[in-house]
């Protein structure tokens, strides 16, 4: 039987939040559809101070919201030690073919398809978290 590890959440300033997002290459896009939330993996690469998904979601249903969230981890659960952050900012579908072309040659994709879907988000809110043992947080 293995101990709870004692742990603590501690926010991090946008910058790095940014930076550790950078480090992964994947994580979930978050909407609503009618009332209900809907997560579809993605990959993603940050360019520009602006986040490119590729995820496979229908363009469709995302190209009519002004804004969309974006979330990733890397959580030890073995250890309770980690980092999560959330995005969210205006977004938009892309549709030039040229760079989505570019795109579909750099991030992986789930789908081929009506379900693989490039959207590129411009972070306005960026909200992150280093998870820590208690010791080491204080």
């Amino acid at each position: 039987m293995t101990t709870p590890v004692s742990g603590r959440m501690i926010e991090l300033p946008g910058t790095e939040a940014l930076w550790l997002l950078e480090s992964a290459a994947q994580g979930q896009l978050v909407y609503v559809r009618g009332e209900v939330p809907v997560l579809r993996p993605a990959f993603h690469v940050l360019e520009y101070g602006r986040l490119i998904v590729r995820t496979p979601a229908q363009a469709a249903a995302l190209a009519s919201r002004s804004s969309l969230t974006y979330h990733a981890h890397e959580i030890k659960v073995a250890g309770g030690i980690g980092w999560t952050v959330t995005v969210t900012g205006p977004a938009e579908v892309i549709t030039d073919p040229d760079e989505a072309g570019h795109y579909r040659r750099t991030l992986h994709g789930w789908t081929d398809g009506p379900h693989d879907t490039l959207v590129r988000i411009r972070p306005q809110t960026v909200a992150g978290f280093r998870l820590a043992h208690a010791e080491a947080a204080r």
